[in-house]
């Protein structure tokens, strides 16, 4: 399965943008000079999920995880608050749990069995242990 960024909502101008080596220019409202651009350095861009790209297939938008519950089998482990990027690759589902702290399980697609966005559900299997070293930490 795989995966957007997260997205919010602020606008470009004009619908501007050009390629550049591997990343995408915007060119944004306001934002003149490099200089005005390089205090957005480190920004997080937001759009309306209204303006959003519709996605190929098997796609998923993180921000959509949010209120989707994680079950790993049949066990529910509880509802998804937020997605956070940590060390590894795939991105950290911050699952609810009834421990202090709650649970940070990889979206990675070695564990995903299937996505149901509509029907809020996320569907995983787990590594054996995965849940009590979450469990560990708090």
């Amino acid at each position: 399965m795989g995966t957007a960024q997260h997205q919010r909502a602020s606008r470009s101008s004009g619908g501007r943008r050009w390629p550049h080596k591997e990343w995408l220019v915007l060119k944004f409202k306001g934002i003149e000079t490099i200089s005005d651009a390089e205090l957005l350095i480190g920004a997080e861009l937001q759009l309306p999920s209204s303006e959003r790209a519709e996605l190929e297939p098997g796609w998923t938008y993180l921000s959509d995880l949010i209120g989707c519950t994680v079950f790993d089998g049949d066990r529910e482990v509880g509802p998804i608050e937020d997605v956070s990027f940590g060390a590894g690759e795939a991105p950290l589902l911050v699952v609810k749990s009834g421990a202090k702290l709650p649970y940070e399980i990889p979206f990675a697609e070695a564990f995903l069995v299937k996505v149901d966005v509509e029907r809020k559900q996320i569907r995983m299997r787990l590594p054996e242990g995965l849940l009590e070293v979450n469990k560990g930490s708090g």
